[in-house]
């Protein structure tokens, strides 16, 4: 007999009986014929063809792939069961191979308590060198088993390839650049081009790599991909699958450092502004390439030269990466627009635009050589509401505060009966401010109406401050009227004396006269003589200066009950 069993294909000479199971026989037989003659033997039962001692049968299996290359190593997958529960089990079992009409052991290998065990194996050159089969002896209990045949048959040996992927070390985010791969295969030591060869593009993403798409290699093995360049996840790599001729390959993966683009923020807007009126800013932004760029641009402005920008408004812009804002200066306005950076762009600051606030009103013109007044004042806030909006309310406890001391004394004209009037006028610069006056709580609506009317005719007034922002004079026993003329400043409540008779209570003590305009409408003093200045002794102006009761102003005011008290001998005095 063989060392070893034979592959199933083939079949073995039967295995001669032993004495022992002759002799059974034989008994069994004369014990058939004692019976049939009716002798009296006690009867029993036949025995059953297989006892309950025999072995179980059972089952081995044996498969791997069936093709390889030649050369390289295959693994055989082997199964053992019970054919009686079709439960595997730990057993022993030989793997055989034939090669050039010899039968080998290829290995002894044990399966584990599910019947399944791996066996590598060399693959030949020829087929018929890559048959093989499995056995399993058996045991008491269970019966031997040999598996079918199974044939591996060996495929051309793949050249080895190499596959190189290159791309930008640097690009901007959002712009598109190339990766780039080529596959070589190695032939007697030297690299050649592999073309139409199909490679995989991959992308790593999120920990994980993805699939971005495919190309053909050219006939220099070259294969190309564009790919968009995002803030994160700029690695790349490729891999060839292989084919029957050229080895599978992958590439060392290849990083892009996605860099912010430059970012042009452009403002643009009218030169100039009419006063409340609005005007449109436009903005537009977008990569120094010129794409479009959607976001959140803030708006700053400043009124004066070396004073801090101050935001304005905030805009979106849109796809197109424009966006307009409504403005409405009231005062010549510098205006610039910033952006932070973005995910792929970055910060920028927009070029300085100035507008012209311009007046909604005629500039007041003087003679030339007419002098300014001797005391300089801010101009006034500007106007608020339409027209002159008059408005008469009691004295607000802040302008209280600021009289105590200065424009008001104990025994002077109670607060009760005294009034803030605030009212918009047209300034000499041809804009709308809102001055104040306190007067007498019995004349505060007819000097309301008085100075609305001034304003519908556009008569202008150079200033309407309280007086007590001229601080007190000891001259004068209340607020300083002597700077409040030599500022132009219109005035009208003041508990003090007259000016150039100390002692002499003024008119305005009363709260019911009103000093308009007396830069350019003097007044003529016992002891100071013309003031505030003399140029306009014996000048008039048809908008700010009077000497006659047919001048516009005076006529204005007369209309609503306020006299003009002293006529040119004190022409700015008017009483209520």
């Amino acid at each position: 007999m063989p060392d070893h069993p034979v592959p199933p294909t083939r079949q073995p000479y039967p295995a001669a009986r032993s004495v022992p199971g002759l002799v059974a026989s034989v008994l069994a037989l004369v014990l058939a014929l004692v019976l049939a003659l009716g002798l009296g033997v006690a009867a029993t039962p036949p025995a059953s063809a297989a006892g309950a001692d025999d072995p179980a049968p059972t089952t081995l299996t044996l498969t791997g792939p069936a093709e390889a290359p030649a050369g390289s190593r295959a693994t055989l997958r082997l199964t053992l069961t019970r054919d009686d529960t079709g439960a595997g089990f730990a057993a022993e079992v030989v793997v055989h191979r034939r090669v050039d009409g010899t039968d080998t052991v290829v290995a002894t290998t044990t399966t584990g308590p599910a019947g399944a065990a791996s066996v590598p194996v060399d693959v030949a050159a020829t087929e018929t060198a890559n048959e093989f089969w499995a056995t399993y002896a058996g045991d008491p209990t269970l019966a031997p088993s040999t598996s079918d045949p199974w044939v591996i048959t060996p495929t051309p040996i793949a050249e080895p390839t190499t596959l190189t992927t290159t791309a930008p070390a640097r690009a901007r985010i959002r712009s598109t650049t190339t990766v780039r791969t080529t596959l070589t295969s190695t032939v007697d030591g030297e690299r050649t081009p592999a073309p139409d060869e199909v490679v995989v593009f991959w992308r790593r993403a999120n920990g994980t790599w993805e699939q971005i798409g495919t190309a053909t290699t050219d006939a220099t093995g070259l294969a190309t991909r564009t790919v968009t360049i995002t803030p994160t996840g700029n690695t790349f790599r490729t891999t060839y699958p292989g084919s029957p001729a050229l080895a599978a390959a992958t590439s060392a993966s290849v990083d892009v450092t996605g860099t912010k683009s430059a970012t042009r923020l452009v403002l643009r807007g009218p030169d100039e502004i009419v006063d409340e009126r609005s005007g449109t800013l436009r903005v537009r932004l977008s990569t120094r390439a010129g794409a479009p760029i959607a976001a959140t641009v803030v708006l700053k402005a400043r009124t004066a030269r070396g004073t801090p920008f101050r935001r304005v408004a905030r805009v979106r812009t849109g796809a197109d990466g424009r966006a307009v804002q409504e403005v409405r200066p009231r005062r010549d306005t510098t205006y610039r627009a910033t952006v932070r950076a973005g995910r792929y762009y970055r910060h920028a600051t927009s070029r300085r635009i100035s507008v012209d606030n311009l007046p909604p009103g005629d500039v007041v013109r003087l003679p030339d050589g007419a002098p300014e007044p001797r005391v300089t004042l801010p101009p006034q806030a500007r106007a608020k509401g339409a027209g002159a909006n008059a408005a008469v309310t009691r004295v607000p406890n802040g302008v209280w505060s600021r009289m105590q001391g200065v424009s008001w004394r104990p025994g002077c004209l109670p607060r009760a009966s005294l009034r803030l009037l605030r009212v918009n006028y047209w300034g000499y610069d041809g804009y709308r401010h809102r001055g104040e006056l306190v007067v007498a709580a019995s004349v505060a609506p007819r000097v309301a109406d008085a100075f609305a009317h001034v304003y519908r005719v556009a008569l202008p007034i150079r200033s309407m401050y309280l007086v007590d922002r001229f601080g007190y004079s000891s001259r004068l026993r209340g607020a300083d009227d002597y700077r409040s003329m030599a500022a132009g400043n219109t005035s009208a409540f003041n508990c003090r004396d007259v000016v150039g008779r100390p002692g002499v209570r003024s008119p305005h003590t009363t709260g019911r006269s009103i000093d308009i305009n007396p830069w350019e409408n003097p007044y003529s003093s016992r002891l100071d003589g013309w003031v505030p200045n003399t140029y306009w002794v014996g000048r008039s102006h048809p908008l700010v200066a009077w000497r006659s009761s047919s001048h516009l102003m005076v006529r204005t005011l007369q209309a609503h009950g306020l006299r003009w008290t002293y006529g040119t001998s004190d022409a700015h005095h008017f009483d209520a």
